[in-house]
């Protein structure tokens, strides 16, 4: 199974973020993980949030973000790779000029039923 990025349609999951799902089982036949690219424009923040089963790896491609992983914050920055285990509070502000573009990596597969909102 192959995608083509300029094909692949973009939604907002449940945190906030722009997401193309890159591959993803229900859509593209794969069974144990999702690959979806998530945009954060300048200024903006996705919710603080976790994922109940889903592990995630997120990978910094570009721009520059504050991350908050459970009660620790740090910067984020082009090469970066963060682990997010499941039930892990988190969530990323954009902190640079342009958009913070991420790979986010999920076993099981991202679902919005997984995702639970920590904040209004």
């Amino acid at each position: 199974m192959k995608t083509k990025y300029s094909e692949i349609k973009v939604y907002l999951t449940k945190d906030g973020s722009e997401i193309r799902e890159l591959m993803h089982p229900a859509l593209h036949g794969g069974r144990c993980l999702s690959l979806a690219e998530a945009l954060v424009q300048p200024g903006q923040e996705t919710r603080l949030h976790r994922h109940r089963q889903s592990e995630e790896i997120y990978h910094v491609l570009e721009g520059y973000g504050l991350m908050q992983l459970g009660e620790e914050e740090f910067v984020i920055e082009p090469g970066d790779t963060v682990l997010i285990p499941p039930g892990t509070p988190h969530r990323v502000r954009n902190i640079g000029q342009g958009p913070l573009r991420i790979l986010c990596a999920c076993a099981p597969p991202y679902s919005h039923e997984d995702t639970e909102i920590l904040q209004d």
